[in-house]
């Protein structure tokens, strides 16, 4: 597995094609996951990774390394997952019950798992991030405030609600 500072060395010596196949076969993946949770749909979290893997390539030659480099893909591809739901609001959206069966569900046939999906779908989307950063990423809130560039103090604030209202969904959806 390729270091930061390999990552850096091959940047720094203008090898950016190489260290960008790096970075692909390193995290491609992981991004892919992190927006999947954010949208539901597989194409839209593929031209979504896309659109990430993209402005990574064309800001590799500026990035300052001041930050680990999957900080700053993270953030990218919060960046562009938010852009995409401001601008899905403004379509008309299906029901969410529609959205929840026009592709496979995230998980197989667990009723509670597919509650808790329901119930992450409800949050609004930066509470959504939160939440998923937290729960199922386990991303540190030092880690997210420097992703999202929030305060710390802000994002256990906005974690603790969306785990509140997840938590009242769950209840409604599961009695």
């Amino acid at each position: 597995m390729s270091s930061d500072k390999e990552l850096y060395a091959w940047c720094e010596s203008g090898q950016y094609e190489r260290a960008f196949q790096e970075i692909v076969r390193l995290y491609s993946q992981r991004l892919y996951w992190h927006i999947r949770k954010m949208v539901l749909l597989h194409d839209d979290a593929d031209d979504i990774l896309q659109n990430t893997l993209l402005k990574a390539w064309t800001g590799l030659p500026a990035f300052r390394w001041k930050s680990q480099i999957f900080t700053w893909l993270y953030r990218i591809a919060t960046n562009e997952v938010l852009t995409f739901l401001k601008k899905s609001r403004s379509v008309k959206q299906l029901p969410l019950e529609d959205r929840l069966n026009a592709d496979p569900p995230l998980f197989n046939g667990d009723q509670i798992q597919k509650a808790l999906q329901k119930a992450i779908l409800r949050l609004p989307p930066k509470q959504r991030l939160v939440f998923n950063m937290r729960y199922f990423d386990e991303i540190r809130y030092e880690d997210m405030s420097r992703i999202l560039g929030t305060s710390v103090g802000a994002l256990k604030a906005s974690y603790h609600h969306a785990a509140a209202k997840v938590q009242e969904s769950l209840k409604e959806l599961l009695l």
